[in-house]
């Protein structure tokens, strides 16, 4: 990327980003906008709520209310399922920590990560501070979030070789949603903008992967620091501009912005699993469906594209090396049929059954499978049976989307799932029929976080 790119103006780029983010209304957005963003908000709501068990979710929680307090003249906002107050920074640190660190959620193949875990928190915590929004603003706040996001990841890929974890780029969206929320001017935004990517985690993906931790895909940071830069600049506070945006090696990358809505060309993960995982596990799920036992199983052999190749093998000590493992997932699969959010919970590492299939599961990086990396995950599986025969999975592309998007049955099949861990069922019901009343306009933000905030 150009790195010292002096602009006299504010560029033309940067001119239809602002004008997006802040004039876009709900009619404008095409059709099945808004019915798509329900869908994610209602997973990113299951995932939020199934992470409140997590020792990350907790700590960030306590942290915020602790440590990222308001002033006495500051907004506040509540923390979804915890219901104490803290900074808006403060609650979009706490619950984008917690989503991040539960690694189910939304994301976009070509951004190789995840906006909503960040948008979410940062909407909420900004839409508390100020007027509630009807159901279709709310909604459409946060599409419009998931497209600033995703087209300031494609900008970062595109201009800068290092793989920067999420909260990088949708620290951008984040901004951009709280700018629009607060009330922004639009010199005020350009400047959220930039503050926002200066200050952006700029943490680098493969790191966390190899050592994995609650710093998780970045995002926890990439909430907190957009609503922190919207809050700063509508005090005055100026930034440089934002380079992703306005630099001259960005401006292609924009081009398609409000033409293409990459907001419908996401994926809705069926596992608390990094993505680069799931066509195995995809394909371990059809062979345990199909009978085959764990003990007829006596080697898994998972070709796959080298960041895959990757993720760990073995049995995890945590949480967070459970979401970046290869094996453990697929033993998972083959063993109990299932990867939820038991299975990534300590109390499952002590499964010796688990743990005796983890050990006959290897995985590496083949060329074929590399080329179509990021567009598809990919993954070849070999299950070499006690019998001297091998069952060939074929070439598996990972489930839950881009292509076939996810069926809302689908989707509230797994929100159920997730939100039931910590959920009763009455709450489930009242949190589906509301999120899916605010694409109608019968609901709004009100009526959402009067279900939210309560602990579970």
């Amino acid at each position: 990327m150009t790195t010292h790119q002096t602009l006299t103006d504010q560029s033309a780029t940067a001119t239809r980003v602002i004008d997006f983010a802040l004039n876009t209304r709900p009619d404008d957005l095409p059709k099945g906008v808004l019915e798509t963003t329900a869908l994610y908000l209602l997973d990113l709501i299951g995932v939020l709520a199934a992470a409140s068990k997590l020792d990350a979710g907790r700590i960030a929680r306590d942290h915020a209310v602790n440590h990222w307090a308001a002033g006495p003249n500051a907004p506040t906002a509540q923390l979804l399922f915890d219901g104490r107050t803290a900074s808006l920074p403060g609650a979009a640190f706490a619950m984008a920590t917690q989503l991040d660190n539960l690694d189910a959620h939304d994301g976009w193949q070509a951004s190789k990560g995840h906006a909503g875990c960040a948008l979410f928190p940062a909407l909420t915590a900004s839409t508390m501070a100020g007027n509630p929004l009807s159901g279709k603003e709310f909604l459409a706040t946060l599409a419009l979030g998931y497209e600033i996001s995703n087209y300031a990841a494609a900008a970062l890929h595109n201009t800068v070789t290092d793989y920067h974890t999420s909260g990088a780029w949708n620290a951008l969206g984040c901004a951009a949603i709280a700018a629009r929320t607060l009330g922004l001017t639009p010199d005020q935004t350009r400047h959220a903008l930039g503050i926002a990517e200066y200050h952006g985690p700029r943490s680098q993906m493969m790191r966390e992967i190899a050592n994995p931790s609650m710093l998780h895909d970045g995002s926890g940071f990439g909430a907190p620091v957009g609503v922190y830069a919207a809050l700063i600049a509508q005090d005055g506070f100026l930034g440089a501009p934002a380079a992703t945006v306005e630099f001259d090696d960005a401006a292609p990358d924009w081009i398609e912005l409000g033409k293409v809505w990459r907001v419908m060309d996401q994926y809705i993960k069926p596992y608390p699993i990094c993505r680069w995982a799931h066509a195995p596990i995809d394909a371990a799920l059809k062979v345990h469906a199909e009978g085959i036992s764990p003990e007829q199983i006596r080697a898994v052999r998972i070709e796959t594209f080298n960041y895959a190749a990757d993720l760990t093998n073995g049995v995890p000590t945590s949480t967070q090396q459970a979401q970046y493992a290869m094996a453990w997932p697929v033993a998972c699969a083959l063993v109990r049929g299932r990867v939820g959010v038991e299975e990534v919970m300590p109390a499952a590492f002590t499964d010796p059954a688990l743990q005796e299939m983890c050990a006959r599961i290897s995985s590496r990086g083949v060329a074929e499978l590399e080329t179509s990396y990021p567009e598809t995950r990919l993954a070849r599986v070999f299950f070499d049976l006690a019998d001297g025969s091998t069952i060939d999975s074929g070439e598996v592309i990972a489930s839950g989307g881009p292509d076939p998007q996810p069926t809302r049955a689908e989707v509230e099949a797994k929100f159920r799932a997730f939100a039931g861990t910590v959920l009763p069922e009455a709450r489930i019901e009242a949190i589906l029929r509301v999120v899916f009343s605010m694409v109608r306009g019968e609901a709004g933000s009100e009526d959402l976080m009067t279900l939210l905030v309560g602990p579970p």
